[in-house]
């Protein structure tokens, strides 16, 4: 849809929207491509922080629960091939971004497996939790380690996540498409519309 540097050339809060956030390197574009069967849909650097924008997709989505709504592309956080005033310029929009967008349905949390709970990572989840968003961390390029490791590193990440209502951990590998489909569903029953109630 658009770039936009701070809050104010976002578009319209007029849909509910999903917000993807991580680390620098975390591997956060290779998710949204895997996510759209799109290579071209974010793009993929080998030098961290090239993601300075807050980035729009829209979202259509047809089947058995159709949704429509936004993806957030957020910039990574941390390290960054950026000089610091700048670093400091594009979080500060992040943060007024994840604290003021009334539209805001869920956060997902992109982790590199290898490096999960850095101290970004833990204050992300705290500010989830605080405005009670729903949560979802990937645990990104799974390939990466043998079962038995992402297994270990999974069941960290949950323990850290028991207390934080409405959060999920789950494996995740962008090369692979590992655990692809649990990441669209929880796309689809967070940008779905409502279930009327019976009268």
């Amino acid at each position: 849809m658009t770039s936009a540097p701070r809050l104010e050339l976002c578009p319209p809060p007029d849909q509910p929207e999903i917000a993807f956030a991580g680390r620098s390197n975390s591997g956060k574009s290779s998710v949204l491509n895997r996510l759209t069967g799109n290579r071209q849909t974010a793009k993929v650097s080998k030098t961290p922080g090239r993601t300075q924008l807050l980035n729009f997709f829209e979202v259509h989505r047809v089947g058995r629960r159709p949704s429509t709504g936004r993806i957030i592309d957020l910039p990574g956080y941390g390290y960054a091939k950026a000089g610091r005033d700048a670093q400091a310029a594009w979080q500060k929009q992040v943060n007024r971004f994840l604290s003021e967008r009334e539209c805001l349905a869920a956060v997902v949390l992109v982790m590199d497996i290898r490096h999960p709970l850095q101290p970004y990572d833990e204050e992300l989840i705290g500010w989830a939790e605080a405005s009670e968003l729903p949560l979802l961390v990937l645990l990104n390029k799974a390939d990466k380690l043998k079962f038995g490791a992402q297994q270990q590193t999974l069941a960290q990440v949950r323990r850290r996540l028991r207390d934080v209502a409405g959060a999920d951990a789950v494996t995740f590998s962008a090369m692979r498409g590992l655990n692809l489909t649990a990441l669209l569903d929880a796309i689809e029953g967070w940008l779905a519309p409502s279930e009327p109630h019976p009268s």
